[in-house]
């Protein structure tokens, strides 16, 4: 039986303990919001968080998450407000929206662990989260935002 922890509830899983983690969240406790893109870990629209770390969930065995506290999309902010979410909406990131989960947890994960990225912090944190809309730079200029605390001043084209 593993024991974890998902946004904030203790959860017991008793499966293979190879199945990834984003087939427990997504089929087993409805959490959605993490996405499958490759499967391989390399488009990022699985991530989530491992103890506060930004992980690929499509990748990480359950066995892997035994004892760990998990975070998604869902966990991040109880009214959708954390600051990484309120500059995406100021910022108009989204376009399909279907990359935005796991862009939004690796931005989180960055800044938890530089407050005050540079540009250069935020394209290594960041490439590995493929946003096929291309809206790089407004990804870029959210994070900052984020990072700085403040409301964008034109929220109709994240400039």
């Amino acid at each position: 039986m593993i024991q974890l922890t998902v946004n904030g509830k203790k959860q017991q899983f008793d499966g293979d303990p190879e199945m990834p983690l984003l087939w427990y969240l997504r089929d087993e406790l409805q959490y959605t919001g993490t996405k499958f893109g490759c499967g391989m870990g390399l488009c990022g629209a699985c991530t989530v968080h491992v103890n506060g770390k930004a992980v690929r969930s499509c990748q990480t065995p359950m066995s892997k998450a035994a004892n760990q506290t998990i975070t998604t999309i869902e966990g991040l902010s109880a009214s959708a407000n954390h600051p990484v979410q309120q500059a995406w909406r100021d910022h108009n990131v989204p376009q399909c929206g279907y990359c935005q989960s796991g862009q939004i947890m690796q931005a989180a994960s960055l800044l938890k662990e530089k407050p005050k990225p540079t540009d250069a912090d935020i394209d290594a944190a960041m490439k590995g989260n493929i946003c096929r809309c291309g809206t790089y730079q407004r990804i870029r200029a959210a994070i900052h935002q984020a990072a700085n605390g403040k409301q964008a001043s034109n929220t109709k084209g994240g400039k």
